[in-house]
């Protein structure tokens, strides 16, 4: 991921037989995806136009510019579409982009580096930071709360953490 865009959704796979796409939005407003302009695959090869036609379960159902038949939306599978940074809303002082949360380093209360988040994940309870363990494969899940994370310092790439008893 370029540090000019921002992962805004995923393909799923094709709906339908007509070439639309079931689309996975990781917008706050799932239809503000289409409101973007082009979107991009992750390595900047394709761009497409995003038309929502239909809420669907787990998602919407979309059409994108260039796609017009079931096997060509197939083959989009899993792609991750990209939104230009420029276009992306400005956000309230405590609220981030995930991918600005991605590889900042966590250290605790008393300096001591913890890890580096690795992703921000949602299970329906609130979002989580998976952190990679310094000098380990191993990772922990981290609330992403006020009470957990009461410092995030984009401009210095760091996290100061107090996780929740018993975590560590």
């Amino acid at each position: 991921m370029t540090d000019d865009r921002v992962c805004v959704g995923a393909i799923a796979g094709a709906f339908g037989v007509k070439g639309e796409v079931r689309l996975k939005s990781f917008c706050a407003h799932p239809e503000d995806i289409a409101s973007y302009g082009e979107l991009h695959s992750e390595d900047g090869a394709r761009t497409f136009l995003v038309r929502v036609t239909r809420p669907v379960t787990n998602g919407l159902a979309a059409r994108l510019s260039g796609i017009a038949t079931k096997e060509q939306a197939d083959a989009l599978r899993g792609l991750r579409l990209m939104a230009d940074r420029g276009r992306m809303p400005d956000l309230p002082e405590d609220e981030f982009y995930h991918a600005d949360l991605i590889g900042l380093e966590v250290r605790d209360t008393g300096g001591t580096l913890l890890g580096i988040v690795q992703s921000v994940q949602d299970y329906g309870a609130g979002d989580m930071l998976e952190i990679r363990r310094s000098g380990s494969a191993a990772t922990i899940l981290l609330p992403f709360t006020r009470a957990a994370v009461p410092t995030v310092d984009i401009a210095s790439g760091r996290i100061v953490a107090d996780p929740p008893e018993g975590l560590l």
